[in-house]
């Protein structure tokens, strides 16, 4: 933990501290709490496309494909492109009022789609979710990076990483029994609007922490460096630009395979779409959020003896998706194929506390929001943006070929692929991670 350069300043940031309300731990895992939960109405709205999309196709005659862009490229495109810009706002702005904003769009254009009546109606719709979303993230990984010291920040935002899984629980179990007995419109009514009354929650009660408050930097007013100076400091760094190879490959398969179980088990099983929705929300739910703490758990206590860990840590994990992959979609069995999703949840949703933790520790104070997007446009982009479609694609090739089970032969070639191709990179990038992160502007103390 760094403070400034001088006595007098080390006693006024005390004093700052005593005054501050995050000096309470419970006010801190309060603030941790409301962002979790809207992270996880992120994935709530994000996710119920996947749990209704068979039911869409139906109505809306729609291609593989075109669900594939639904729920993957277009939707990303705007996301990460909104992402940027809005993470330079939240390294100068109030992160809070962001975050509260973007939540109230993406809420409402979540109920929006519910009245989609063709493509094009729904496509607006879901790049309207996308622009909200991406006004979500970047900044509360800044706000939890401030409020979290450094030995504990990758299982905070490992925590709240977790409001995916929770997200993901919720939109399957309620989009599955609400579509099945009201129709998919409702569900989209029904999951969106409560976002807003969230979003009036976090502003009313969620304080603005200072920048590098963890780091006793109260007197930090630096400005926020330009776009150009960040992305060369980011690509100057050998840790940074192979985690974000390997996080998006990792993404890859959490949209790519993830976004098409539902359609994978009801195409091959015989298994009703509420009871479905109930075992995805279970094994999702439950599996991607225990494998989402137990990354930043686990890369805490052991990078104290050697901070490699928080890279080597996600390539164990990520490599053994592979071996599960390979069961899971060859298995005639359902059970054993469902099971199996918790597995698969738990290792792919593990990666994300420690590489954030890892890239916030790269960086100075006021380059953290922008660090996220910057992550987030890469995972995002490639993981969200082509895993789906890759997915959907070699679907429909493979079908016009006649072959039996084409959607999982090209969910386990674009699985197994990435989970081999993401480790690799996982591994180069520990061999820079000590020297980079020990020679962190956020080491260098404030001039006075």
């Amino acid at each position: 933990m760094n403070r400034a350069a001088t006595p007098g300043t080390d006693r006024q940031a005390d004093r700052a501290d005593q005054s501050s309300p995050y000096a309470t731990a419970s006010y801190r895992y309060y603030v941790l709490a409301v962002l979790t939960l809207v992270y996880a109405l992120n994935f709530v709205d994000r996710q119920l496309l996947v749990i209704l999309q068979e039911q869409i196709k139906l109505e809306l005659q729609l291609s593989d494909t075109q669900l594939g862009l639904l729920s993957g490229f277009a939707f990303a495109l705007f996301y990460v492109s909104c992402g940027i810009p809005i993470a330079r706002w939240a390294d100068r702005g109030k992160r809070n009022s962001i975050i509260a904003i973007a939540l109230t769009v993406w809420s409402l254009m979540t109920a929006v789609t519910g009245f989609a009546q063709n493509y094009a109606q729904l496509l607006l719709a879901r790049i309207g979710v996308g622009v909200g979303e991406a006004g979500g993230s970047p900044p509360a990984h800044s706000m939890i990076s401030d409020i979290f010291e450094k030995k504990d920040r990758a299982t905070a935002l490992s925590i709240y990483s977790i409001g995916i899984y929770i997200g993901i629980l919720l939109g399957f179990a309620l989009g599955g029994w609400i579509a099945e007995a009201f129709g998919w419109r409702t569900a989209f009514f029904v999951v969106g609007l409560p976002g807003v009354l969230v979003a009036l929650l976090l502003r009313l009660t969620v304080r603005e922490p200072a920048r590098g408050w963890s780091e006793k930097r109260e007197l930090d007013t630096t400005p926020a460096p330009p776009l150009m100076e960040v992305l060369k400091f980011l690509w100057s760094r050998k840790t940074f630009r192979n985690i974000a190879i390997a996080g998006s490959l990792q993404a890859m398969i959490i949209y790519g395979v993830g976004n098409w179980l539902p359609s994978y088990f009801l195409r091959n099983f015989d298994i009703g779409l509420g009871a479905l929705g109930t075992w995805m929300a279970l094994t999702a739910g439950i599996g991607g959020g225990a494998g989402s703490f137990f990354g930043g758990w686990m890369a805490d206590r052991l990078a104290r003896k050697d901070t490699r860990w928080y890279v080597w840590g996600p390539a164990v994990l990520l490599f053994a998706i592979t071996p599960v992959l390979l069961v899971m979609m060859t298995t005639k069995t359902l059970i054993v194929a469902l099971l199996l999703t918790g597995l698969f949840h738990f290792l792919s949703a593990s990666y994300l506390g420690p590489v954030l933790a890892v890239s916030h520790g790269l960086v100075g104070l006021r380059m953290r929001a922008l660090t996220s997007a910057i992550f987030f446009f890469c995972i995002n982009l490639i993981g969200l943006g082509l895993g789906p479609v890759i997915v959907g694609f070699l679907s429909d090739w493979f079908t016009a070929r006649g072959m039996a089970d084409a959607l999982a032969f090209g969910m386990l070639i674009t699985g197994c692929t990435a989970s081999l191709w993401g480790t690799a990179h996982y591994l180069i990038a520990a061999r820079s991670t000590r020297a980079e992160l020990d020679a962190s502007p956020a080491n260098v103390p404030l001039a006075t």
